[in-house]
């Protein structure tokens, strides 16, 4: 069995109706994530995705900005949306798989949606900087106490990790997503959770990924400045089904597109 899970910012679900069709013609996903879908739930246009083949569906979604939602052509078991920080925000959800998986069903699937952080990475000057450590700290108690069992974690991270997930790692050193005390909080709690981070598993640095590239590019193909926010998961117990680890590029270059782009990943089951 093949199981293929993609995770998209889109940015406004709603804007981008249309683009969330053409990604599933054109990457046929199993299950589909979605962060900032900036949309509270009585008005997410839940027949409209329906429509384009992933009929099961669970969200969870805020007036303009964050919200999550999941799509699957696989009915859930149970869905667990999780607030964090003692807000009430939209930033992950987790779904089992129901038995109509097959050798999938029982497999946990976690959206998450970091916070951002704001622009100055002092947690003293900027309170969503300081949201974001604490966000990242729950993290890290969360995935070091989960019950282990097979799981994919997949979403909007907000960081970079690694020195060859940004375009410039010496100029990016003091940006947020790239700063030392969020990439180490990032890294040791994926490393305590027993998480395997499915693209450098397979694309070791030092060659560069990327999933998103900024608006403020005039042109973010030719300068090609990007960073890798978006991430896949998986638990280590699915470490040797990973069968590829894609990054949708084109999608940066769609009409009005979102600044992220799809990153699929595969499993041989």
């Amino acid at each position: 069995m093949r199981l293929k899970i993609t995770s998209w910012n889109i940015n406004s679900v709603r804007l981008r109706l249309d683009q969330v069709g053409r990604a599933v013609d054109e990457i046929g996903p199993d299950i589909l994530c979605l962060q900032e879908t900036k949309c509270p739930d009585h008005a997410f246009p839940l027949e409209g995705l329906r429509a384009f083949g992933l009929p099961h569906v669970a969200k969870v979604g805020q007036k303009g900005y964050n919200g999550v939602a999941i799509l699957s052509r696989f009915p859930f078991a149970a869905v667990a949306p999780q607030s964090w920080c003692g807000r009430e925000d939209a930033r992950h959800l987790a779904v089992t798989l129901g038995p109509e998986a097959g050798k999938a069903a029982g497999f946990e699937v976690h959206n998450f949606y970091v916070p951002a952080g704001g622009d100055v990475p002092d947690p003293g000057l900027n309170p969503k900087f300081a949201h974001k450590l604490q966000f990242l700290a729950e993290m890290r108690r969360w995935g070091a106490a989960r019950e282990r069992r097979p799981a994919i974690l997949v979403g909007d991270l907000n960081i970079a990790p690694l020195e060859h997930d940004v375009w410039s790692h010496r100029q990016l050193l003091d940006v947020v997503s790239h700063t030392p005390v969020e990439t180490e909080a990032l890294e040791t709690l994926r490393q305590e959770g027993g998480w395997i981070d499915g693209a450098r598993r397979l694309v070791p640095e030092p060659a560069k990924i990327y999933t998103w590239w900024s608006y403020r590019s005039p042109d973010w193909a030719a300068a090609n400045k990007g960073r890798r926010l978006d991430h896949a998961w998986l638990s280590g117990d699915l470490a040797d089904t990973l069968a590829s680890v894609d990054v949708h590029a084109q999608a940066r270059g769609w009409t009005r597109p979102s600044d992220h782009v799809p990153v699929t990943a595969v499993l041989d089951l």
